[in-house]
């Protein structure tokens, strides 16, 4: 099957089942989170490439303000996966995408189960 094929698929299940508002809203940010990871976990990945090559950077606050935003996840991957900005010097990047992770994954859990609108 093609993706198109697919995403036919899914808006047909979704719209079959009738999704609530509050469905749509915790979709929305699961989404939201894992596009938000994929971008985050891309930049760090570049830096660490512009690192290497010493090319111009990107900016420490730009990494972190994608992080602590809902890209901890991914840049939490990035740090481990290509040893970026992992030593003691940098260990606030550690703390932000954790704090980010916890931050999102509890407003997540919020509205999956307690929040209902």
């Amino acid at each position: 099957m093609s993706p198109s094929k697919y995403h036919h698929i899914l808006l047909q299940y979704l719209m079959m089942n009738q999704l609530t508002l509050h469905d749509w809203v915790t979709l929305s940010y699961l989404i939201y989170l894992i596009v938000l990871s994929i971008i985050t976990f891309f930049m760090y990945r570049g830096d660490k490439k512009k690192a290497e090559k010493g090319k111009y950077r990107t900016k420490e606050k730009t990494l972190l303000f994608l992080s602590i935003l809902g890209g901890g996840y991914g840049g939490l991957i990035a740090m481990i996966k290509y040893h970026h900005k992992t030593k003691g010097e940098h260990w606030y990047f550690s703390f932000v995408n954790i704090l980010g992770i916890i931050i999102h994954t509890a407003l997540l859990i919020a509205l999956f189960f307690i929040i209902k609108f």
